[in-house]
């Protein structure tokens, strides 16, 4: 996973800094599957020592995102995809590391078969769970609902 970590702190360095700045580690990542670790650090941190609700957004963003880039890259695909909307309850403080799971990657790969084949936007809603496994187990802190909308480029 350590190639994984560093591959993605290469594209947040040169396309979306913040992210960089949170550390995120990835723990595993596969087709169906990602599970990330944002530390807690001074930078990720609000005034009442948990983790900032931005840093928890972009913990939730990773864990949906890589499985479809990792989709995207290994069909070299020529679909692109954002999140159209986001969806979160924040049901804990997360006060330690925060680990995000994110496990719609087959509901990913076949919103991927069908923007290929169609030609269209395509849309579909990922969920992504995240919890403070040093502090609270499998608990949830967070659940974040990520409407995914892929389309084939042009050309």
């Amino acid at each position: 996973m350590l190639k994984a970590t560093w591959s993605l702190w290469m594209f947040a360095w040169t396309k979306i800094p913040l992210i960089a700045l949170l550390r995120p580690t990835v723990m595993e990542a596969n087709a169906e599957r990602c599970v990330l670790r944002i530390p807690l650090t001074w930078l990720a941190k609000n005034h009442l020592r948990s983790m900032y609700f931005g840093a928890l957004c972009i913990g939730a963003d990773l864990a949906g995102g890589l499985i479809a880039m990792n989709l995207i890259r290994f069909r070299r695909s020529r679909v692109t995809f954002l999140f159209k909307d986001f969806q979160a309850e924040f049901l804990k403080r997360a006060e330690g590391p925060t680990v995000f799971t994110c496990i719609d990657g087959r509901k990913m790969g076949d919103l991927l078969d069908l923007a290929e084949q169609s030609g269209e936007r395509e849309e579909d809603t990922v969920a992504v769970i995240a919890t403070v496994p040093d502090k609270l187990g499998d608990e949830p802190v967070a659940v974040f609902q990520l409407t995914i909308s892929m389309k084939k480029r042009a050309g």
